[in-house]
C-alpha cells in the first residue's frame, strides 16, 4: 500500500503546487492548495531612506540573512549613488551572516563573513553571535519580508542600537483565506497533516491565528492531530518559534524529500 493512502494533506505554497499535488497523489495522497504565501514586493523608497541615514555614521556590524536581500541592497545602493559608501562601509564593519546564500552574494562583492550560522538558521546565527560583545554597536540588520523578533531581541537585549532593513516586504494572505483554512483545520479536522515550504507561509498563518485568539487551539492541533511538515531547516525553525513540537522534516531540503519524509512517518505510527 501506498504510504499516504487516505491522507489529505494541506500545501501552503503558492508555487510549484502542481508538482507536490503530483507528487502527494503517487504516495495515495489527496490535498488541498491553502496558500499562505502572501506576496512580497520590494520598497525601494523606504530602504533608500534607511540606507541614507545608516551610512551616515560608522556601523560596527551587518548582519544579511539572505542573498537575495545583499544583491537587492546593492541594486538600491546603485541607483540612491550610494554603492561606493554601503560597500566601504561593510569592509570596514564587521559582518555576520545567516545562511549559504548570503554569504555567496557577500563572497561576490569582495566580501567575507567574521561570523555565519553553522545550519542557516537564525537561532544558529544567535549562538555564534553570543561569543561576542554587541553593548553600545551600531547594527545594520537584513531581513527578508518580515523583522525577527527573535534575532533583534537577542541583539536589543545585549545592547545593540539596531537598525532593520527590508529590501523586501511580505503581505500577509487575506483574512478570509486564512480563516477559511483555520476553519478547515480546527472545526473540521479536514487535515492529516500540513505542508509549508517558506518560514514566511508559517507566520502568516500563526499571526492571523494569534489575532483572532486561536494560536493555543492550532499549537494542540499541530501537536495531536495534524502533522506540520516543513521542507527545511528555516521553515522548521519558525514552527519552532510559533511553538510547535512535533515537525516532520527531510535531511535533504527538497519538496520531493519533504513528501517521502511525512509518507515514512505516517506508515511508522
Amino acid at each position: 500500500m501506498k504510504s499516504l493512502t487516505g491522507k489529505h494533506i494541506a500545501l501552503t505554497a503558492s508555487r510549484k503546487t502542481e508538482e507536490m499535488k503530483m507528487l502527494l497523489h503517487k504516495q495515495g495522497a489527496t490535498s488541498d492548495v491553502r496558500s499562505m504565501q502572501g506576496t512580497v514586493a520590494q520598497d525601494p523608497e523606504t530602504v533608500t531612506r534607511l540606507m541614507r541615514e545608516g551610512l551616515a555614521e560608522p556601523v560596527d556590524w551587518f548582519v544579511f540573512t539572505t542573498g537575495i536581500g545583499v544583491t537587492t541592497l546593492m541594486g538600491f545602493a546603485s541607483e540612491a549613488g550610494v554603492e561606493e559608501e554601503f560597500l566601504k562601509q561593510i569592509k570596514s564593519a564587521r559582518v555576520a551572516v545567516r545562511g549559504y546564500k548570503a554569504v555567496a552574494a557577500l563572497k561576490s562583492l569582495g566580501i567575507t563573513s567574521d561570523i555565519a550560522s553553522q545550519d542557516g538558521t537564525t537561532e544558529g546565527l544567535i549562538e555564534q553571535l553570543k561569543e561576542t560583545t554587541f553593548a553600545g554597536k551600531r547594527l545594520i540588520v537584513q531581513q527578508y519580508g518580515l523583522s525577527s523578533p527573535r534575532l533583534e531581541g537577542f541583539l536589543n537585549e545585549q545592547g545593540a542600537c539596531v537598525t532593520t532593513w527590508l529590501p523586501y516586504v511580505h503581505r500577509a494572505p487575506e483574512k478570509e483565506e486564512v480563516d477559511r483554512f483555520m476553519q478547515e483545520l480546527l472545526e473540521e479536522g479536514k487535515y492529516h497533516a500540513v505542508c509549508f515550504t517558506t518560514a514566511l507561509q508559517v507566520k502568516s498563518l500563526f499571526a492571523r491565528a494569534n489575532a483572532v485568539e486561536k494560536h493555543r487551539r492550532l499549537i494542540r492541533l499541530f501537536e495531536t492531530h495534524t502533522i506540520a511538515t516543513a521542507v527545511g531547516r528555516v521553515t522548521a525553525e519558525a514552527l519552532k518559534e510559533e511553538g510547535v513540537t512535533r515537525i516532520i522534516t527531510p535531511e535533504k531540503e527538497r519538496m520531493g524529500a519533504m513528501i517521502v519524509e511525512l509518507g515514512r512517518h505516517m506508515s511508522n505510527n
